[in-house]
């Protein structure tokens, strides 16, 4: 296959194309290597693919309408995996034009060049932030998500709506993925396990929100990968038994398909810090926060619709997760 993965710089792009290189597949990745965080960790994760002779990367921003008609005609696709994205809840409260412009006006861009291009699957990644004011748990795609609690997430919600509507005009298969708090190494430094580490080691406090009394469904980055490599081989088809009288918001008629991608394992965050402190062998010194806007209590991936369309199994503990975590920053920072 040839596959165009946008976001090829960052955490889970970056991770994407080592595992479709080395089973075969050719890889086209782009990335506009912003400052969101620090561009030396973007090109360090470059340089464990770039030696490949079935890698190629363009530095492009989706945002770039000429720029993406370029790509898109310079090069024929099978799949399209957009990694591509601003990301962060509370960042979205700061600077909302960053999340327009990637994550609509980008988006809109690939929906465009998947349309013309003739690409056989377009995988996106949507967000478990999209649950917002839900409280059921685990969180279920097959529920309503019309009430998020940031701008991040309803711009991820609205790249759901708008992969439908180019599922249903023009045929296109579209898989959008609820990504749960993805975390391991050559993660995102503005991630909390990151930030926490760099302070911790530092000997500073580290901010834990809401008195430490949230609950985060910590997904490691190889289940992760290995759940997008799987969904990538399967385009949806549309189900001939979806009901507009009882619209499942998961599925459609179109060929569209929303899962909830996560270790289906909630853990409390004063927890999750315990493992972290004992992996470093220092005790964290913790600042306790009320909790934010824009955040929410809880989240819980129910995954069984996953399991169900791919064989989805997530099997990294946090104890194990962590730990390589550690032994790869304390290596790449020595």
């Amino acid at each position: 296959m040839k596959v165009l993965i946008t976001g090829a710089a960052g955490f889970i792009g970056n991770a994407l194309a080592i595992r479709l290189l080395d089973r075969g597949d050719q890889v086209v990745g782009i990335d506009n290597l912003n400052d969101y965080y620090e561009v030396s960790l973007k090109q360090a994760r470059l340089k464990r693919v770039d030696d490949n002779p079935h890698f190629e990367f363009r530095e492009l921003d989706i945002a770039n309408r000429e720029g993406m008609g370029e790509l898109f005609a310079d090069h024929s696709f099978d799949a399209v995996v957009n990694l591509a994205a601003q990301a962060g809840v509370r960042y979205s409260l700061e600077n909302p034009d960053a999340y327009v412009d990637a994550n609509l006006v980008g988006f809109g861009n690939i929906l465009e060049g998947c349309r013309h291009g003739d690409v056989q699957h377009l995988v996106f990644a949507s967000s478990s932030s999209v649950y917002g004011a839900n409280t059921r748990l685990p969180f279920s795609e097959h529920d309503n998500v019309d009430h998020p609690v940031s701008l991040y997430a309803a711009t991820k919600k609205a790249s759901e709506l708008m992969a439908h509507s180019y599922a249903h005009l023009y045929g296109l298969p579209c898989t959008g993925l609820r990504f749960f708090t993805v975390y391991g190494p050559w993660g995102r430094p503005d991630m909390a396990y990151f930030s926490f580490t760099r302070r911790i080691l530092a000997g500073e406090p580290i901010p834990v929100f809401n008195e430490g009394r949230m609950k985060r469904d910590f997904t490691y980055i190889d289940d992760i990968v290995e759940g997008v490599v799987r969904v990538i081989d399967k385009p949806p088809q549309g189900d001939p038994d979806w009901n507009g009288d009882d619209p499942d918001p998961a599925t459609s008629y179109a060929p569209y398909r929303i899962f909830n991608i996560g270790n289906n394992n909630t853990v409390q965050l004063l927890d999750f810090i315990q493992v972290l402190e004992d992996h470093l062998g220092v005790k964290a010194q913790m600042d306790m926060l009320p909790m934010q806007n824009g955040d929410v209590t809880a989240t819980y991936a129910n995954v069984d619709a996953l399991r169900e369309a791919v064989g989805f199994r997530p099997s990294t503990s946090v104890e194990e997760g962590l730990g390589k975590f550690v032994d790869w920053y304390r290596s790449f920072y020595r």
